[in-house]
């Protein structure tokens, strides 16, 4: 396999009305770096005419497009480590198909890679997103840095850089919930970031609803650390204290007032009773999702399914079947 200096890949998911611009533009910054280069582009079980476009873009030659077309939607992370697995680059850098990652930022962290990183993230500077965006990643990218220790700012921008040796260890883990950058950083001797540009989105929709974000927030606390299980752990000590001085303060208040307070107590009792089974509740559901992950590694099933690979010069991919994710069945079409 032709080893290249730069693999561009992009999750792509009903972005008809981006992908030809995207694709100009990707190929602009790559001729200016002077790098040899490929754009590999992944159709995450598209619905509107993406597959058609990639499909057509991958057979022209001057395009140095290779499409990997999936079966189904898998979800963004999936579809990355599908790229991934294609990618031929000793630097890979990896974007948003929507165009709110300018792919002109792209020689900025390429500058950063040559002074030694291994991983480079970027920071958005001004977001073109709404609170509802803004404010959960905020406090999941404070807790990442707290409970990693990786000093990055911007986990939620997918414009980042990575070294092949990266790229590799990323893809040899055989986790099924896979938080791509935290993966990465956490095989990087040297990690860095820079300021970067955030457009508005000039086509299309969010892929992103609240209840994917919701997910996505469970899969990257989940994938990474036990925190959550001993945050919960100290709050069941703080609310059994707690629990412990109300009924101290029931007591006493009982004895001055009398029985009558507060109903005979009756609502004391259902408050505390509701505190408690929510916090129960809520144990159970984080054990929950924790046990699901385990089910899902034990039954090791392939993250995503590959239905084919094209391009002007057919690459044949490093990680075949024989890798921790398996492309049962990939096909390589003629161009």
């Amino acid at each position: 396999m032709t080893a290249l200096a730069l693999s561009l890949v992009i999750p792509v998911f009903n972005e008809e009305e981006n992908v030809a611009e995207l694709v100009e533009r990707c190929i602009a910054v790559c001729k200016a770096t002077g790098k040899s280069y490929e754009i590999v582009l992944v159709d995450d079980g598209s619905s509107d005419r993406s597959r058609e476009l990639l499909c057509a873009l991958a057979t022209d030659p001057d395009n140095a497009v290779v499409a990997v077309l999936l079966n189904r939607n898998y979800g963004q992370h999936p579809a990355v480590l599908a790229g991934l697995a294609q990618s031929r680059g000793d630097v890979v850098v990896t974007l948003d198909a929507d165009l709110q990652n300018p792919p002109e930022e792209i020689p900025r962290l390429l500058a950063k890679i040559d002074e030694g990183c291994d991983v480079v993230g970027s920071v958005r500077e001004i977001r073109r997103d709404s609170w509802l965006r803004r404010l959960p990643s905020r406090l999941i990218n404070a807790v990442v840095r707290k409970t990693t220790g990786v000093e990055m700012n911007d986990y939620g921008c997918m414009l980042r850089a990575y070294r092949r040796n990266v790229v590799d260890a990323v893809l040899g883990c055989h986790e099924r919930s896979t938080f791509i950058p935290i993966l990465a950083n956490s095989f990087a001797s040297r990690t860095g970031e820079v300021n970067v540009a955030h457009s508005e989105r000039s086509a299309g929709d969010s892929k992103y609803n609240l209840w994917k974000l919701i997910n996505l927030q469970f899969d990257l606390l989940t994938s990474m650390t036990a925190f959550p299980l001993r945050l919960l752990s100290i709050g069941g000590v703080l609310m059994a204290a707690l629990g412990f001085l109300a009924g101290i303060s029931i007591g006493i208040m009982r004895i001055v007032y009398g029985p009558e307070w507060a109903a005979e107590g009756v609502l004391t009792v259902f408050a505390v009773l509701f505190i408690f089974s929510g916090v129960q509740l809520f144990g159970l559901g984080l054990l929950g999702e924790y046990l699901s992950r385990v089910y899902d590694d034990v039954r090791a099933r392939p993250r995503y399914f590959v239905q084919s690979v094209i391009s002007s010069d057919k690459p044949a991919s490093k990680h075949d079947q024989s890798s921790v994710v398996p492309l049962s069945n990939k096909v390589k079409e003629q161009a």
